[in-house]
């Protein structure tokens, strides 16, 4: 059965289970996912090829987002274009968020 529901609970104990990196999938269909991300200390991504939002579920800080700097903070959503660099900066040790990518690859129009 496919997958239609996960919790912020579900998404930070799958989070926890992660060795390699500090993200986890936890929902896909189509050219949608649904990531829990949560870097330590430096956000080290580059460009993605597709879409994608970001809606912060704890911490602050700033993002970097082609050449401006945006402060967020806890519920804030931030959208971000295929292809643009962007990382997080400055952010406090309980930053997490969900992240939405979606979108055929380059942000191209449907």
């Amino acid at each position: 059965m496919e997958d239609y529901k996960i919790s912020l609970s579900q998404a930070i104990e799958a989070l926890q289970q992660e060795t390699a990196q500090k993200f986890t999938v936890l929902l896909k269909h189509g050219s949608m996912s649904v990531e829990y991300f949560s870097p330590d200390e430096i956000d080290t991504q580059t460009p993605h090829k597709q879409d994608e939002l970001y809606v912060i579920t704890s911490g602050s800080g700033t993002f970097f987002l082609n050449g401006e700097r945006i402060f967020f903070n806890t519920n804030d959503v931030l959208f971000v274009p295929a292809g643009m660099e962007h990382r997080f900066e400055n952010f406090t040790d309980d930053f997490a968020t969900w992240v939405i990518f979606y979108g055929p690859n380059g942000g191209e129009k449907v």
